[in-house]
């Protein structure tokens, strides 16, 4: 038995990741790790160059399911 996380963005689009993992609590870190990530990159990029990237809204969010397999 695997575990899988699918990530979901509020645009509508979802991606399931790659990684596998053996126990359910591990890709729950792995997910909340991504959306921390997403989060953090939005910033970054709108503080690089804000004139192509927007500031980050609450509007853009991520968010992780978890699976078995």
């Amino acid at each position: 038995m695997s575990f899988k996380v699918v990530m979901t963005y509020s645009d509508g689009d979802r991606e399931e990741l790659d990684e596998e993992f053996e126990t359910e609590s591990e890709a729950e870190a792995f997910g909340l790790e991504q959306v921390s990530n997403f989060a953090a990159g939005s910033e970054v990029l709108h503080l690089s160059n804000p004139g192509d990237y927007p500031a980050p809204s609450e509007e853009a969010e991520a968010d992780y399911e978890v699976f078995e397999f």
